[in-house]
């Protein structure tokens, strides 16, 4: 009995909190005080001792809501601090009485409340996940803000006593948003029950107003929400913003700029529902420890549904508690083979199999086992191929997990049979019923698959079968024929003798003699004709026909087939037409390619006689593409100029065929020309930029220039986007720096970096085209490694080592190939 204080008298006020609402009480009550009407300065005096009054009355009923809810608090407290009393009776062999004394004390001695050492207490006795979430706390809190880890443990764990003595779901969901989850900034929590066809319904919910819970009562199959996201993914879905994502959910108009997490509530491999939690922000990153605690309730809710109603008027939706004998009545009575499959969990509790219930009658096992040695046994031990390509466990999975059912049609089977997998086509249905999981299948008819599949390759390949009767005169077509003949299913087919009328004039001929081969001479044969339909399309149509003969040799029938060639004969009348223009162009392609190839031949030819240059060798090699089709414009030139000095140059022109070999001749002669200036190699090669890009029909090449002085045994060279030329002194051989230098014809005018090298006695330096090292599986650089490896090999002579390199090159582009060496003797 609680009494509500007066100014006057004290008196007995009886009710619950819940009763106590403000607008009510204060109306009610000041409702009788005073009498209406005396004077206006009485009225004014009533006036003011009503509002005192109403302040009272107001002051009083939110005391007495703050005593209920520590009233509430107080007996969840008081149920962790019994369950704390108990562990110490069990493991000290105590009373109750001096359960209570210890607690007392040992709270006093660790300077903690008698709750925060009973929940420490609880943890350490428990070892479960709750434990666990106290621990992280522990372990990740170390900034000033974070919550003690004690404080973590009380509200766990006087979460979890508050569910535990829950009469039903929605208080379960109130006493998780007030202990767990307000702490953390939640605002609002539902708790889903997962239902047949992975539908939900809210079994309980807080920090909703009853309106919203009243329109989410049930949410059908289908309707994606964030709380069907995590059920159908099975996984925890975590939304920063409603706002950032277009899924309804309960509650969204309040608080569309929230956050929203939403996880899986399973046990033992099976999902009971969804806990889906809201905050009025955006969400931040959870710690870890955070995260725990949110997937320990999760847990906790799952224990709940399997175990407590809904609330009041909260709908059941269509949860089935079917028994398991229940369904193996029932799939003894189908006529499809099935299994009725129950969940083998470890001793954690975690799904790692599914136990063959039963086996129905109609189950014929692909290994040829009775039903016996079937039945009892788990699901992988006896087809291990489930968790194979098909994926049928995790299928199962999913449905024993989320409730939705699975359908599929023309699946791959696969079961071992004497170690040999055998496989086998069929439909499938998965379903789960209470706490079973019922398997369907259908293998599919041998007979069936093949007409069907006859019926669609008839189609694709427009093929129309019939039989004709000699004796009765019956004629029959398929669909097919049908179809080729452009006449309804309705009108009578065509008889053989009046093939003719339905024919092109000129085919007559043909058609007599197809008919005097099949009916006189009663031999298969075929032909072709133009068949005239009555829509007028004309289709050219091959027959084909036997004869049906009886024991004595007489002719009963004739069967055979249509089919529509009207596309191959006309892909044949393209083909001749294509084939005679393609004869024509390889043989336009030929001459020209001939003429490229004698253009080239007789500039470069593939070797030449040695070049008259005193203290010097110089050898030169050329190697054309091995198709003639193929003919490039690579080139090179050693020639003694005026000066005395040596123009050495190797080229390679973009393309081939009949331009390339004509823009080769355009700048080998241009850079003779222009050597007997006496320029350097740079600005012979800054000249035929000019060349190629003002000059020629828009050539672009490579090329390496070098002049050598031979008195003083110094090679100035420039490179214009070509691989840099190769030095082999004594036994080792390395590439030139790469100088600077952009390919030919890019540009209208472009300027080249020049280097100089001093050669010394017996040195080789080899200048080629890309054509000896390029391959289309390696990296240039690569390739160069393996140049160097080839060209630092001794050799007698430099014509054998130009010779040796050409042999061992691993070029594979089927390109021309320059290659220039000289040697300071």
């Amino acid at each position: 009995m609680t009494s509500v204080e007066n100014s006057d008298e004290k008196r007995p006020f009886s009710g619950s909190a819940q009763d106590l609402t403000a607008p009510s009480v204060i109306t009610s009550m000041a409702a009788g005080l005073g009498d209406a009407g005396p004077s206006h300065d009485a009225q004014a005096a009533q006036t003011g001792h009503q509002a005192s009054t109403v302040g009272r009355l107001a002051a009083t009923v939110e005391r007495l809501r703050a005593e209920v809810r520590a009233a509430h608090a107080a007996a969840e407290g008081r149920a962790l601090i019994e369950l704390a009393k108990g562990v110490m009776i069990e493991r000290l062999g105590c009373g109750p009485a001096q359960a209570a004394r210890q607690l007392t004390e040992l709270a006093q001695q660790a300077g903690l409340s008698s709750l925060e050492l009973a929940a420490d207490i609880v943890n350490q006795a428990a070892h479960d996940q709750v434990a666990a979430v106290a621990e992280d706390f522990v372990r990740y809190a170390t900034g000033p803000d974070t919550e003690p880890a004690p404080s973590v443990a009380v509200r766990l764990r006087t979460a979890e006593s508050a569910a535990l003595a829950a009469s039903d779901t929605q208080a379960v969901a109130e006493s998780l948003l007030e202990h767990a989850l307000a702490p953390l900034g939640a605002t609002a929590v539902a708790v889903w029950a997962a239902g047949l066809e992975a539908s939900l319904t809210l079994y309980g919910h807080a920090g909703f107003s009853a309106d919203e819970a009243d329109r989410w009562r049930y949410v059908p199959p289908g309707v994606v929400t964030v709380a069907r996201q995590a059920l159908d993914e099975r996984r925890t879905v975590r939304i920063e913003s409603l706002s950032s994502v277009g899924l309804p959910t309960i509650g969204r108009a309040q608080s569309l700029n929230g956050g929203r997490v939403a996880l899986p509530a399973g046990t033992g491999g099976r999902i009971h529902g969804v806990l889906e939690i809201c905050w009025p922000e955006a969400l931040t990153p959870h710690s870890p420890a955070i995260t725990r605690q949110i997937e320990a309730l999760a847990e906790l809710c799952a224990h709940t549904l399997e175990s407590l109603p809904p609330s009041v008027g909260i709908l059941t939706g269509t949860r089935e508690s079917a028994g398991v004998s229940e369904l193996v009545d029932l799939a003894d009575g189908l006529y499809d083979p099935a299994l009725v499959l129950t969940p083998h969990l470890d001793p954690e509790g975690h799904l790692t199999d599914f136990r063959i219930r039963h086996a129905n009658n109609r189950f014929l096992d692909p290994a040829g086992r009775p039903r016996s040695a079937v039945n009892g046994s788990l699901l992988l031990e006896a087809y291990p191929t489930a968790a194979g390509e098909s994926e049928l466990f995790e299928k199962i999975e999913r449905v024993y997990a989320t409730g939705e059912p699975f359908r599929a049609q023309r699946m791959t089977l696969t079961a071992l049979v004497d170690q040999v997998p055998l496989a086998s086509v069929a439909d499938l249905s998965i379903s789960r019923h209470a706490d079973s999981v019922l398997l369907i299948w259908r293998i599919e008819d041998e007979t069936a698959r093949l007409a069907s599949l006859l019926q669609h390759a008839q189609r694709l390949g427009r093929i129309g079968g019939f039989e004709e009767n000699l004796v009765t005169g019956d004629i029959t077509w398929n669909g097919q024929l049908f179809a080729l003949y452009g006449r309804a299913v309705t009108e009578k087919p065509v008889p053989l003798q009046d093939l003719a009328e339905y024919a092109h004039p000129d085919d007559a001929v043909a058609i007599g003699r197809f008919l005097q081969a099949v009916l006189h001479h009663r031999r298969a044969t075929s032909t072709a004709f133009r068949l005239q339909r009555p829509d007028g399309v004309t289709r050219h149509i091959r027959v084909i026909a036997e004869p049906v003969l009886d024991a004595d040799d007489r002719l009963l029938a004739v069967r055979g087939a249509y089919q529509d060639i009207s596309s191959q004969h006309w892909t044949e009348v393209a083909l001749a037409a294509t084939r005679d223009q393609l004869a024509h162009t390889e043989q336009e392609s030929a001459e020209r390619n001939r003429l490229a190839l004698q253009l080239q031949h007789a500039i470069m030819p593939p070797t030449r006689a040695p070049l008259d240059a005193p203290g010097l060798d110089v050898a030169v090699r050329y190697r054309p593409a091995e198709t003639e089709s193929l003919v490039g414009g690579d080139w090179y030139d050693a020639v003694v100029l005026p000066s005395k000095r040596i123009l050495l140059c190797v080229g390679d022109i973009a393309g081939h065929g009949i331009e390339a070999a004509t823009g080769m001749v355009v700048l080998r002669n241009a850079m003779r020309g222009l050597a007997v200036t006496g320029a350097g190699p740079g600005q012979l090669l800054s000249w035929l930029n000019i060349v190629a890009h003002h000059l020629s029909e828009q050539v672009t090449a490579t090329a390496v220039c070098g002049v050598y002085d031979p008195e003083t045994r110094v090679l100035r060279w420039a490179r214009a986007g070509h691989l840099p030329p190769v030095l082999v002194r004594g036994e080792e051989a390395s590439t030139l720096p790469l100088l600077r230098g952009l390919l030919l014809g890019a540009l209208p005018e472009a300027e080249y970096e020049e280097g100089e090298v001093q050669l010394e006695l017996d040195d080789t330096l080899l200048m080629y085209t890309d054509g000896l090292v390029e391959r289309r599986d390696t990296a240039v650089q690569e390739s160069l490694s393996q140049l160097l490896a080839s060209a630092q090999d001794p050799a007698s002579s430099l014509e054998r080592r130009l010779d040796r390199l050409l042999l061992h090159s691993k070029s594979d582009t089927d390109d021309d190939t320059c290659l220039i060496g000289i040697k300071v003797s």
